[in-house]
């Protein structure tokens, strides 16, 4: 059934005005005024925004990490981004040594099916480079269009891949028309110093952002650019968090080299001081990056708004205190990493960027979902609001306040770490290719209805 959507003001991250939409086969087919068509369902999106469908870059669905098993699975994940705004995410899909690339695609194929209420897609682990993995990736990105490629700089001995992995891997990436990925921090010297740590009896969660200072982000990504320049490759540094990674990130732009940087809410909001929190409510706010020193925030908004950074992801990647975080009681190293994000990304980059002046209304829909669709290949099905793209829309009440709290929130997790904020902005219906997802705050959607998305190969024109 088609659907015209009026009286909403839509924004995209080129402009914003007043016009009806018309949908049908869940494509946008038209966008002017007055739009009339026959037996059409009408939305009245009166004082609204209609936002392009957020697009979320990084998220960790159904993962295995440290002996236990993220919260949020496809079903629980992608209905909460849902409530959020986002109608696309692309999940980390991790691989093992030794085994064909094309096992942990089944096996993350298989964790989505019947399950994803909204499109996803997969980015994909090199962990080692040889002649069974240079064999398989051209068909990989053929067939299965995983178009980006991620390499763990950081957590020694389980996922940290060596310098020669990432060059050789940013070699195929040139060739094969991929996009690199980095968790950049020193894994080799984050190893040590957590022993030392632990030796002297640093047990607390706020040991795990000590272990893990800004200057050894700065430094891996600094090797990471410049290894990314020698292979006159492409890079993208996922979840920055401090001035020391921007300004490696800055300087390779700079000088003219294809690197671009994702930021996350939690850095643009949150401070070490979370980690000292009592009774062990700091291993809430344990993640890798850790939280850094409150003025890190400044220059991470800054470099958003200056186009240092392009794109905000989620890094969700949730744990429940209870029986989760709580491994780790008694030794920081074993608090599994990662916290509850998805469904407030969109709301809390509206509320702190825009409504505070440090983001117009079309760099936060940049950062929120243009630059990722155009970044890994889904441009312009996904990402923007224009005839022939997907109908991944948002109708998003700006004037609306809410308080964050897990009492409300949709994520299968016991705990917010933005808990008590109170936001302006927020999603009253979303849609996922022309059919609401949640309508009027409720969730109408159906476990099974998002579609697995092939990308297309990088350009770099964008």
């Amino acid at each position: 059934m088609a659907k015209i959507i009026k009286n909403g003001t839509i924004v995209t991250a080129a402009d914003h005005y007043k016009a009806d939409l018309l949908i049908n086969d869940g494509i946008i087919q038209a966008i002017g005024m007055n739009l009339q068509a026959e037996a059409a369902e009408v939305i009245d999106a009166e004082g609204c925004f209609v936002f392009p469908g957020g697009v979320d870059p990084h998220t960790h669905l159904d993962m295995p990490f440290g002996g236990t098993i993220t919260a949020d699975d496809y079903e629980t994940g992608t209905i909460a981004a849902a409530f959020g705004g986002t109608t696309t995410v692309i999940d980390f899909c991790l691989t093992n040594k030794g085994l064909p690339l094309c096992s942990s695609i089944q096996t993350w194929h298989a964790k989505a099916q019947g399950k994803a209420v909204i499109d996803y897609s997969f980015h994909l682990m090199i962990g080692e480079v040889n002649n069974a993995v240079l064999t398989e990736l051209p068909q990989i990105i053929a067939e299965e269009g995983i178009t980006s490629l991620k390499v763990f700089m950081a957590y020694k001995n389980v996922l940290q891949a060596d310098d020669g992995t990432l060059y050789r891997t940013l070699l195929m990436a040139k060739e094969q028309g991929a996009l690199v990925m980095v968790h950049a921090e020193n894994g080799d010297v984050i190893d040590y110093l957590i022993a030392q740590a632990l030796a002297e009896g640093n047990t607390d969660p706020i040991f795990h952002a000590r272990t893990r200072p800004s200057v050894l982000e700065g430094e891996a990504t600094g090797r990471a650019a410049k290894l990314s320049a020698l292979a006159d490759s492409q890079l993208y540094v996922v979840h920055v968090t401090c001035a020391e990674a921007v300004q490696q990130i800055a300087d390779s732009r700079n000088q003219g080299h294809e690197i671009w940087g994702e930021t996350c809410p939690q850095y643009l909001l949150l401070d070490e001081t979370y980690l000292q929190r009592p009774d062990f409510e700091g291993a809430k706010y344990v993640w890798s990056p850790p939280l850094r020193e409150a003025w890190h925030q400044e220059v991470l908004w800054n470099a958003l708004k200056n186009g240092q950074l392009q794109t905000v992801g989620s890094d969700q990647c949730s744990f429940n205190f209870k029986g989760q975080k709580e491994l780790g009681r008694g030794d920081f190293s074993k608090i599994p990493n990662g916290g509850p994000i998805i469904e407030d990304r969109f709301s809390l980059i509206y509320s702190e960027g825009v409504t505070k002046g440090r983001l117009s209304l079309n760099q936060f829909v940049d950062v929120i979902a243009t630059r990722a669709a155009k970044l890994f290949g889904l441009f312009p099905q996904k990402g923007t609001i224009a005839v022939g793209s997907d109908a991944d829309l948002v109708i998003f009440d700006p004037a609306a306040e809410r308080v964050i709290s897990a009492a409300t929130h949709h994520m299968n997790v016991d705990y917010n770490p933005f808990e008590g904020m109170r936001v302006t902005g927020e999603p009253v219906s979303v849609l996922s290719r022309g059919e609401f997802v949640i309508r009027d705050k409720q969730f109408v959607g159906s476990a099974g209805s998002g579609r697995y998305l092939k990308r297309k190969k990088y350009k770099s024109d964008l």
